[in-house]
């Protein structure tokens, strides 16, 4: 995409100004080249979502932003009720809640090192991932409806984690507002067999070393020291999510007109907030928050189990979790004005700084961490929202690498054999139970997340406390 197609008002501020149908200017953050990088789709899905009913300041986009469906992924938009403002199942995404969440484990990499091949082959063994993968929990009506309302709360209740993860877990693990009668029986039976898996994609279950620490400070709070080896959790709410996003969209773009909405593009299917429809989705959104929640809990309960089995000297404890596709009532300040918003946040990350008062205690100092995964055999971090990402983009930062071309476009250029000899020779050991998945996630096929992350702490939105190395990764 060509810079100059913004207007630039900083080094890594990029504006789209007011224009046409646009209620707001668009905001990117992000350097020249990573902008360079990034395919033309982004600079319009972002002047339209500046053209949604009721949108507040500005929609923007983070430094990892590349084309999605309606919003870009990056993207960050705050809308509010009383001014007609609406919700957009494509500005959440299909997969609901799909986040992060990174544990220490009280070893060092001399001390994984012997085992690490043995803890791969068990990894992979106990984990279910890939397209359709089922885990051992089968879900009851009953079951299934206490789990879309309790969340990692409900998992914890079931034995599945420690009651002190739950502190350390956005919304203290389950979210408030859930309305599982609000989830369709197809999106009920697709989760039925799902929980406890990791899916496909993007999604990971990653053995990592702190290489680097940038803020002794903010490290320490986060339990992080160097050579220490860390475990990070990426997925979301699996079949349930997808099939919320795929039923709503389809109902919000039939009621457009019912509405008086004009889509600047059928993807952006919405309805307003305070419409039968827009408080029904955020009921059943809510419903599968807890469900990527609940799921991400049951996780770290078998990859807990695993490293007793194969290193029973580790202790597992959770550093956070945080969400990236999610839409969250919150109070923000909008022209000197507190307001009662909707954020939404596609691709992007919560990032609240220092003192914020729904931090938990320990991190009141540092700010809260915001975890950024890397490609497949590629570097992770560990970041700290700064204060200034409030005014800049409603307390948000980027989530990852963020996808440099398509998963075809992949495939085509790498075979998922030669990836996983490639890394091996480097020290990374990739477990899967697909070649083609492997070829869909090369470390190509992403922008450098190290650049990223520059960009991120450079805008004012995170600043860089670890660099995580990968060491083991199970893929879907």
């Amino acid at each position: 995409m060509d810079p100059d197609r913004f207007t630039q008002l900083d080094v890594t501020t990029w504006q789209i100004p007011q224009q046409g149908n646009m209620r707001v200017p668009g905001i990117l953050y992000a350097d020249r080249q990573l902008i360079s990088d990034m395919d033309d789709k982004v600079w319009e899905q972002l002047a339209n979502v500046a053209a949604l009913p009721g949108i507040v300041q500005a929609a923007y986009a983070m430094p990892d932003a590349h084309w999605g469906y309606g919003f870009p992924i990056g993207g960050v938009a705050a809308f509010d009720p009383d001014l007609g403002g609406v919700v957009s199942a494509g500005g959440v995404g299909f997969d609901i809640s799909c986040g992060v969440r990174t544990l220490t484990t009280g070893l060092s990499v001399d001390e994984l090192q012997p085992h690490r091949e043995t803890l791969a082959d068990f990894l992979l063994y106990r984990i279910p991932a890939g397209v359709g993968s089922t885990g051992r929990i089968r879900l009851r009506d009953a079951e299934m409806t206490a789990m879309l309302e309790g969340g990692a709360d409900w998992a914890v209740r079931q034995g599945y984690g420690r009651r002190e993860d739950l502190e350390r877990i956005e919304e203290h693990g389950r979210m408030a507002g859930a309305v599982p009668e609000a989830v369709s029986e197809r999106a009920r039976k697709r989760q039925r067999d799902e929980m406890g898996t990791l899916g496909s994609g993007n999604h990971y279950l990653e053995v990592q070393a702190v290489s680097e620490i940038y803020d002794p400070e903010a490290a320490t709070a986060f339990g992080l020291q160097p050579d220490a080896v860390v475990v990070s959790i990426h997925c979301g709410s699996r079949g349930l999510g997808h099939q919320i996003g795929t039923e709503f969209l389809r109902e919000m773009a039939l009621s457009a007109q019912q509405y008086h909405i004009s889509l600047p593009d059928r993807e952006l299917a919405c309805a307003p907030l305070n419409s039968p429809l827009g408080e029904r989705y955020l009921g059943a959104m809510r419903a599968g928050i807890n469900c990527a929640l609940a799921n991400r809990q049951i996780l770290t309960h078998l990859t807990r189990d695993v490293f007793a089995h194969v290193l029973p000297e580790a202790d597992l404890q959770l550093i956070y979790d945080v969400s990236h596709n999610t839409c969250k009532e919150e109070t923000h300040t909008v022209d000197g004005e507190k307001r009662r918003l909707f954020v939404h946040r596609k691709g992007a990350t919560r990032a609240l700084g220092p003192g914020h008062a729904d931090l938990p205690e320990m991190f009141m100092n540092s700010g809260q961490p915001v975890l950024i995964g890397g490609s497949m055999g590629t570097a992770s971090y560990v970041l700290a929202g700064m204060a200034t990402s409030e005014e800049k983009s409603f307390a948000s930062a980027c989530h990852g690498a963020g996808r440099a071309m398509s998963r075809h476009q992949a495939t085509r250029r790498w075979r998922g054999e030669d990836l996983i000899d490639e890394l091996a020779g480097r020290g990374i050991i990739i477990r899967s139970h697909s070649y083609r998945g492997v070829a869909e996630e090369a470390p190509g096929a992403y922008k450098d997340v190290s650049a990223v992350v520059e960009a991120a702490e450079q805008a004012g939105l995170a600043r860089k406390v670890a660099r995580l190395r990968p060491l083991v990764c199970i893929k879907g």
